[in-house]
């Protein structure tokens, strides 16, 4: 059997795609699958002794704390609440035998604060940053109606403090040739966000930074990974029924920690990667489509807060003239 001229060139082109398509898929299925099944991700205790994690007294930032204490690393958990710090502190002590500092800062006073982080960790052998602490909106809402203050307190978290931390923590760790940073994002960043826009924005920030932090980084022996989670059932979130695509804060955190090292940019946990693949697909297939799609479904969930808003204000009135009706 021959082949003319054209059929060649069409088997070999259709060759390169097919052979191109294959290494995408094992590459995907390598950094999802397989490498943090078998444990192919960097093991933390090589990279030093404590751990840093900010936003540290609930949801996420705690979920890592213990996570890490558990594995045998020192933590110095970073949060507003003294009191919560301490209580946290003393449990993760009881439970697994580790060293555990703590600091009250408020990370929105911007650079002063960073200073206090950098001196109360320098005779730390940092293993792991994570930067965590952030702020998102009370629900969905227009641009337009989202308070100053919310919004500045987002920008000063989600931003601000991010880029503040990572920069009075990278320089001991690249003297050193090690250590790990995770600066969180979110899902968010990478697809639609309509009614969260400043959030997500912000979100996208911290990805962009991560991934051009990252070719900074590696010479000096250092990883920077950006996680992009998608929903997790914590306080932030609102979701209190955990479920399969919105998993426990400790789940999450569980499955994250296996892919540290093994990709730049991961949701972490493989149902939300599949949750951001799917709206990737539906916006290729009809991008308007599925913008109005996640208007209408943030909307809904705008309009289940304002109710709920409504109500409690009414009670809440109620209550104040009770009193009076006694009278």
């Amino acid at each position: 059997m021959t082949f003319t001229c054209l059929e060649k060139v069409s088997l070999v082109v259709l060759g390169a795609i097919g052979l191109r398509i294959l290494l995408r898929v094992s590459k995907l299925a390598w950094k999802k699958l397989i490498g943090p099944s078998l444990g192919f991700g960097l093991d933390l205790r090589t990279q030093g002794r404590w751990a840093v994690i900010t936003g540290s007294t609930g949801g996420i930032g705690k979920a890592f704390a213990e996570c890490f204490a558990r594995k045998g690393l020192d933590v110095m958990l970073i949060s507003r609440c003294l009191e919560k710090l301490e209580s946290d502190a003393a449990e993760i002590r009881q439970k697994y035998g580790v060293e555990v500092r703590v600091l009250d800062v408020d990370l929105t006073e911007g650079q002063v604060v960073f200073s206090k982080i950098a001196k109360a960790t320098e005779d730390l052998e940092i293993a792991v940053v994570v930067n965590n602490a952030g702020a998102s909106y009370d629900f969905p809402d227009l641009f337009t109606n989202v308070s100053e203050e919310c919004l500045a307190r987002i920008l000063q978290l989600n931003v601000a403090a991010v880029t503040g931390v990572a920069r009075v923590l990278l320089p001991q760790m690249y003297k050193r040739k090690k250590g790990v940073l995770l600066n969180i994002s979110s899902a968010l960043a990478t697809i639609p966000s309509p009614y969260l826009t400043v959030y997500a924005a912000s979100k996208a920030y911290i990805v962009k930074l991560s991934c051009d932090l990252v070719a900074e980084a590696e010479p000096n022996g250092v990883t920077v990974q950006c996680i992009i989670p998608g929903p997790v059932a914590t306080v932030m979130s609102k979701i209190k029924k955990s479920t399969w695509m919105a998993p426990k804060a400790d789940k999450f955190v569980e499955h994250t920690v296996k892919s540290i090292g093994l990709e730049v940019c991961t949701t972490g946990y493989l149902p939300h990667f599949l949750l951001t693949s799917i709206v990737h697909i539906l916006r290729c297939i009809c991008e308007k489509g599925t913008v109005w799609l996640i208007c209408k479904t943030m909307s809904n969930i705008r309009g289940r807060a304002l109710r709920k808003q409504s109500r409690q204000l009414k009670e809440d009135m109620l209550k104040e003239e009770a009193p009076r009706i006694i009278e």
